[in-house]
């Protein structure tokens, strides 16, 4: 490999919508990330707001007359909360946290789906309390365990496992076989599921639901899906009469992380998803359904950037230079989890060569954020790194390893700042453990 590699800019589709190159470096939203540092302290993760509901719009223009439901589990606090009730969407929370969240900002229960493979009584018994509007059923003992202690007739969806491979990634794969969520098509299981749903007076089936996987760009595979569960609801109709009104494909739209990555053409999904379920439904002679998609990360992932400052750089023996920064796993877990890619940024100008270096966390085990990643040569102690596409599953799943706390959020708008999330202290870690 060789040493200088081309410096990258602020590529489209990976930084957030507002990011701009200025005399003092980067800035988003119109304040320069240095001063946010400074301010906040790092790691930071900054988000853009005017970027996530700039990708809201996105969607509800893509898609008119469907349902857009944001996936809370990407990343969720009552500031976004808000901002997706404000541009219309829908909500997609996965337990009875995210529903407090949604909930304490007045979020309508009406708009609100609960998800999960295995949600608890206490996650059921909010999604009650809460109203939602629809309830993902995921397994047999589900189906009745909702049914015995819902006090109202409850809305609910079929979660089907389709069969489709969508070329995700094993551990973020939920569309084929031999996986935990949802009941299986090719088994009979999905069909029993119905049954059984329709045998429940308390339950309201109100349609199909599947989700193929994550970081997803193949458009055949969610037609794939689309057609299997057409056909599914066909049957439905021909052995029970009934006819559903919804069909949910989840989400997992990918975003880039680097500009070798390939971009979801949401344009021709809407094209392709929207002629696939109206020509399938014609042919089974049903009415179309109201489709209704899941995105989470392709709307708020490329909304953030991760601020770290370098503590030290090390020359190991051979080539290999380590970049040490004062985060890691515990602000980003997904390169420990299922070998994630990251573009950085050097936040001061320099005229030195870029070469690659491995940027390291601080945390024990094998944390390392980025191997191979160009930086310029004379990288130093006390430099920022900006990451961005640091918006899905980064603060959503930090945690306290080592007793570190997991760093604050904070909005950047129209050349202001505020904090959504502050930082957690030594106090808050204290505070949980009483055991002395």
């Amino acid at each position: 490999m060789s040493d200088v590699i081309p410096r990258p800019g602020l590529t489209t589709g990976i930084w957030p919508h507002t990011a701009r190159h200025e005399a003092g470096g980067i800035s988003v939203g119109g304040v320069p990330l240095a001063r946010l540092a400074d301010r906040y302290g790092t790691p930071a993760y900054i988000l853009d707001e005017a970027d996530v509901r700039y990708q809201c719009r996105r969607y509800r223009e893509a898609l008119p007359g469907a349902e857009i439901a944001y996936a809370g589990k990407a990343f969720l606090c009552q500031g976004l909360a808000s901002w997706i009730d404000e541009e219309g969407l829908s909500l997609d929370a996965c337990s009875a946290g995210e529903l407090a969240v949604a909930r304490s900002v007045g979020f309508p229960g009406g708009r609100v789906m609960l998800h999960g493979n295995a949600k608890t009584p206490h996650d059921l018994r909010a999604a009650a309390g809460y109203r939602v509007g629809r309830i993902v059923l995921d397994s047999a003992a589900e189906i009745a365990r909702l049914a015995a202690q819902t006090p109202d007739r409850q809305r609910v969806l079929v979660r089907v496992t389709p069969g489709v491979d969508a070329a995700a990634h094993p551990a973020v794969a939920t569309g084929t076989e031999d996986q935990k969520f949802g009941f299986s098509l090719s088994s009979g299981a999905a069909a029993d599921a119905v049954r059984r749903v329709l045998a429940q007076p308390e339950l309201d089936l109100a349609g199909l639901h599947c989700h193929l996987g994550s970081q997803l760009t193949q458009l055949s595979a969610f037609e794939s899906a689309a057609r299997r569960l057409i056909a599914v609801m066909a049957a439905v109709h021909a052995e029970h009469g009934m006819t559903m009104a919804e069909l949910n494909l989840g989400g997992g739209h990918a975003i880039r992380y680097s500009e070798a990555d390939p971009e979801f053409d949401l344009a021709s999904f809407a094209d392709r998803i929207r002629r696939v379920v109206r020509d399938e439904c014609a042919s089974f002679r049903l009415p179309v359904p109201r489709l209704t998609v899941e995105p989470g990360r392709a709307i708020v992932g490329r909304a953030m950037v991760t601020l770290y400052r370098v503590l030290a750089v090390k020359h190991a023996a051979g080539r290999r230079t380590f970049v040490a920064v004062d985060g890691g796993m515990g602000d980003n877990p997904r390169p420990a989890l299922y070998g994630a890619h990251y573009s950085m940024c050097l936040l001061r100008r320099s005229a030195a060569p870029l070469q690659p270096v491995t940027v390291a966390g601080r945390y024990c085990e094998a944390d390392v954020l980025a191997w191979d990643v160009p930086l310029p040569a004379d990288i130093r102690p006390g430099d920022l790194i900006a990451v961005p596409g640091t918006g899905a599953y980064h603060h959503s799943m930090a945690s306290s390893y080592n007793m570190v706390g997991r760093p604050p959020v904070v909005a950047v708008h129209r050349d202001a700042a505020r904090l959504l999330i502050r930082r957690e202290t030594e106090s808050d870690l204290l505070r949980r453990d009483i055991g002395r």
